[in-house]
Formats: structure tokens, sequence, C-alpha cells
């Protein structure tokens, strides 16, 4: 490809995780600028050797953190004020793409990157249990995160459920915000707004229920458009790679807590032997 489009300028990093540094190397060391599909890297060295890279090159990178450019959380990215409590749920149904890493990994790292978003404090504690069901990596998982400001962030996240979920809901004083990703929906609950101009109908008459406009947009589309404008502005890109390491640090500290919760409980003589 370098060989062939001598003018190339950008380009998608959408390899296998395990190869995203191999890839990610020779594009940005032969002068071109990349979005760098999520997780950002199989390790935090890596990611951090990608990092380094684009900088010392003086390339634009970006890694593609989807979830981002929704546009129900573009929405609600104003109305945070201070999160207390998060609820999310990540579900949707096998496939055999993306076996190369765990469901935490494959899945759940959207709904770390935007709850890290929101949230603005470092983890204090983290606790996970997954199982595998039908890979040899965890396919479904449950984690509790507690943040140093008190903020809780409970996540659910499969790969082999029946249906196809993608919700956040979280709590701040005197408001309960609803997010559902698929739809691109907003429901804000505000206490003592109920008769507030453009309130919709409540069952309870001292909480005021919004639904806030969403510009609807393909999120895919909406991140393709916002990496090309950083490329052609030569301006820094929206989700930066600095923001893939994080969310990427917390995948792996989960990853790790769910290996030594499988350990505690003898994991290994529970979950048949794969082929």
């Amino acid at each position: 490809m370098l060989a062939a489009h001598g003018g190339l300028q950008a380009a998608s990093v959408a390899v296998p995780t395990a190869h995203h540094l191999e890839a990610g190397r020779e594009l940005i060391q032969a002068g071109i600028d990349v979005l760098i599909e999520k997780p950002l890297a199989a390790t935090l060295a890596e990611a951090d050797e990608l990092t380094a890279l684009a900088a010392k090159h003086k390339r634009v990178a970006q890694v593609g953190h989807l979830e981002r450019f929704n546009p129900a959380v573009r929405a609600t990215l104003p109305l945070i004020t201070q999160p207390m409590f998060f609820e999310v749920h990540r579900l949707s149904v096998f496939t055999p793409r993306s076996l190369d890493v765990d469901v935490v990994l494959d899945l759940m790292i959207h709904d770390l990157d935007i709850v890290l978003a929101c949230v603005k404090s470092p983890v204090k504690e983290v606790r996970a249990v997954g199982l595998p069901i039908l890979s040899s990596k965890a396919d479904i998982a449950n984690v509790r995160i507690e943040f140093e400001s008190g903020c809780v962030a409970n996540f659910t996240a499969s790969r082999v459920s029946t249906e196809r979920v993608r919700k956040l809901r979280f709590f701040q004083p005197h408001q309960y915000i609803s997010v559902d990703y698929g739809r691109q929906e907003v429901l804000v609950f505000t206490v003592g707004e109920s008769d507030k101009a453009g309130a919709m109908p409540s069952v309870n008459p001292q909480i005021g229920v919004s639904k806030p406009a969403v510009a609807a947009e393909e999120p895919l589309h909406a991140e393709l458009k916002s990496f090309l404008h950083a490329v052609r502005s030569r301006s820094a890109p929206s989700v930066p790679l600095e923001d893939g390491r994080r969310a990427l640090a917390l995948g792996l500290e989960i990853v790790a807590a769910i290996g030594q919760h499988g350990k505690k409980i003898d994991l290994a003589k529970m979950v048949p032997a794969k082929d």
C-alpha cells in the first residue's frame, strides 16, 4: 500500500489489536496520520510507543473510541455536573470477530472510555468477575469501579447474549440521566422541574422529565469526519492517543482482576476445556 500510493496522507488501522503497534509504527514513520481502532494496543508499553512515535513524527493520531461520536453521548456531556453512580449495560450476540481480546477490551472498553470522560477522577478500586463461554477468553463480565471522587460505576458486558443492549444510566445531585446508545436517545429526570416549560409528562409530580435534542448522525461517519478535519487542519484530534491509553490501562486492570477472581474460585475446574 505504501509503495503503490505515494500520496497517501491518512489511514485507519483496523487490524487485530496485537498488530496495532506494527502497522501503526510503519504508517507513522512513513509520514501518514492514523486513526487506530480500539483498544489502542495490546499493552501499555505498546500504547506508549505509538504515542511517542506520533509525537516524534508530528503525526495526527486518533484512537477509535466510536461512542464519543454517538449523538446521544454528545448531547449528554454538557449536562454532567457531579456524577455519583453509573449503571452500564452492553450486551451483544456472539460473533467470531475480535476473539483475540476478551469482552472487556472488545466491548466494555467503549463504556470505560465514556465514564472516564464523564467522571474525570482517578480510579480507587476495581472489582471484577468474568467467564469464558464460547471462546477461550472472558465473554461476559461484571465490574464495579470506585473512583477517588466517591463515584461508583457498575458495568456489565456480554458478547454471548440473545439480544443487543447498549445503555448507560447515571445519577448526579437532583438528576437521573438515561442514555440509549442504539436509539441515540437521552432522557433526563430532574427533581423539582415538573412545571418547567417543555417538560414531558411524569408519573411523579415532583420530578420533571425532558428529552434533550439529539442531532442524528452515524457515529462512524462523525468519527471519520472528525479525524479528517484534524488531518486537514493539523489540529489536535477529538480523541487523542492519551485517552486511548487511559481506557486501555483501566481495561487491563479489569482483566487482571478477573484473572485473580478466577484463581480464587478455581475457575479452571468449572469451565470445560476448549478443543
